[in-house]
């Protein structure tokens, strides 16, 4: 499973908000729900955060693996 707990992290110590990602970077409230949720997110959105906080994809996300 791909786990998007780094990404809240990132943006804490970016000092970048939910809101500000929504207001000025136009990132959906739908993409942040699934984020959230760690469901399906498109890599355009991937993308988009990496540009923004300026990191890595390995800053945003983690592959888990359930099995173990």
């Amino acid at each position: 499973m791909i786990c998007f707990d780094k990404l809240w992290i990132t943006l804490k110590e970016r000092n970048i908000s939910q809101y500000k990602l929504i207001k000025e970077y136009h990132i959906s409230t739908g993409q942040l729900d699934r984020l959230r949720k760690n469901g399906n997110v498109n890599t355009y959105t991937l993308n988009q955060l990496c540009r923004i906080l300026k990191c890595p994809l390995s800053d945003i996300a983690e592959y888990i693996d359930e099995d173990n």
